[in-house]
């Protein structure tokens, strides 16, 4: 069996010499490796040369198996995990490498595809199924690109009343679009989550999967909640292909928002009767690197006129065409 932590090339493939906590890159297949103990590895692929990154098996779950892990995917990230005994017959020639097209779960071995039984978090023995009609199609179906508008801001700083005017003014433009609104979701899908930091890191989670799901049927998402952390945000713009998350600040000063108040929730957190609210009792850490910043007060900062500046943002990159 090859030593524990070392890749062993296959039929027509470089030899990597792969071991812990290195990385390897070969316009072919790399090969098998195992890992005692570890289950979780990620594959990567970048402008047409792969590599297999080793960083997340040193935090992943003990297990009490040693399990086979192949390197068959075609991915910026792919999540795999193999199973004990488990091998490839043959290598990746370099005649066969994969189509731009193939999923990032699926890869062709020995002029076949092969699927990879994964697990991820919770879920073993999963397969990812692909279907032939995928976002180009849905795409150019609608004329449009699938992508999330992700508004952020404090609690009455208007972002589901900008996020309503930018949803009216693409649907006058004949665009298709959806809205996430935080309160909404947490009407259906994330009513079991509390305001804990650990549920909303979920809640926030959860929604991110929801708008991906949206962009890839060519739909153009836009969320809109607080979402107070900036590694929550960078952890759903991370699920998207580059360009296609449009993060949102609205820019409205803790004063301005209070004064509104349309909840009333600022005065009862004052008195102490909600915990942990955003901006009174927690943090909220405003974007560092977002594409579209809306400010409060002076020309423009009508809810209408902040949709606008989104849509013109949204033209410009391509959003509104096939």
């Amino acid at each position: 069996m090859t030593p524990a932590g070392v890749a062993r090339p296959l039929g027509g493939c470089n030899p990597s010499g792969l071991k812990y906590g290195a990385t390897s890159h070969s316009q072919s297949m790399l090969g098998v490796v195992n890992f005692p103990h570890y289950n979780d590895v990620r594959f990567d692929r970048r402008f047409k040369s792969w590599s297999l990154s080793l960083s997340s098996v040193f935090s992943g779950p003990k297990s009490k198996f040693s399990p086979s892990v192949k390197a068959v995917s075609d991915s910026n990230m792919a999540y795999v995990n193999g199973k004990v005994g488990t091998e490839i017959p043959a290598g990746w020639p370099d005649s066969q490498e994969p189509s731009e097209n193939d999923h990032p779960r699926a890869g062709l071995v020995s002029g076949k595809r092969h699927h990879v039984i994964s697990t991820v978090g919770n879920s073993t023995n999963i397969m990812w199924h692909e279907c032939s009609i995928g976002k180009i199609e849905r795409q150019k179906l609608l004329q449009q690109k699938g992508c999330v508008i992700w508004i952020t801001g404090l609690s009455g700083s208007g972002k589901s009343t900008v996020a309503c005017a930018l949803s009216r003014g693409l649907y006058n433009r004949g665009k298709l679009s959806y809205l996430l609104d935080g309160d909404n979701i947490r009407h259906g899908l994330n009513q079991d989550l509390s305001f804990a930091a650990e549920d909303r890191a979920e809640n926030i989670r959860r929604i991110g999967e929801v708008a991906k799901l949206f962009a890839e049927a060519g739909i153009i998402c836009i969320a809109s909640l607080i979402s107070p952390y900036q590694r929550d945000r960078d952890a759903c713009r991370a699920l998207m292909t580059d360009g296609n998350f449009v993060e949102v600040f609205l820019d409205v000063p803790l004063q301005v928002c209070e004064a509104r108040d349309p909840k009333g929730l600022y005065k009862l957190a004052r008195e102490g009767k909600i915990k942990d609210f955003t901006g009174i009792d927690d943090p909220y850490e405003p974007p560092l690197n977002c594409e579209i910043v809306l400010r409060h007060g002076g020309a423009g900062a009508s809810p209408c006129e902040m949709a606008e500046k989104v849509i013109s943002y949204l033209e410009e990159k391509g959003f509104l065409h096939a």
